[in-house]
């Protein structure tokens, strides 16, 4: 199996997690209430350009991914299994450094998702600064 190397690697990581998500009968219907059917192919090209951002400092993505996941109604669970989808569909295709990588920052964004989605609830919906 090979690590993670180009946008094309990217591609078919993005697009192997997002195919597990939208299937899933926990963050499937989330997902694919807020993304129609017409705007996935759109989703994917974001999430391809961010993940290279990350992952290789190419600059392209412009965005604010937390924002987007406001007033989703999401909990541990769905955070949970978010980390479990992505963690097997990287498994799946790639090892190796970039692959390592992606999954640490996968964990350290849905920890912080987590706790500024925590603290918005725990504030009567005001967000916090960061």
């Amino acid at each position: 199996m090979k690590d993670i190397n180009s946008k094309a690697d990217i591609s078919k990581m993005v697009h192997s997690f997002y195919h597990e998500v939208q299937k899933d009968d926990l963050i499937g219907p989330i997902f694919n209430e807020k993304i129609k059917t017409e705007n996935w192919p759109k989703h994917l090209e974001k999430m391809i350009s961010f993940w290279t951002t990350v992952l290789f400092a190419e600059q392209g993505y412009r965005g604010n991914p937390f924002a987007r996941h406001i007033g989703l109604g999401l909990a541990k669970n769905h955070f949970d299994r978010w980390i479990k989808l992505f963690k097997g569909s990287l498994e799946k295709n790639f090892e190796g450094p970039k692959a390592s990588e992606a999954l640490m920052r996968a964990e350290k964004m849905r920890v912080m998702f987590e706790i500024k989605l925590d603290y918005i609830k725990s504030n009567n919906g005001h967000r916090p600064i960061l």
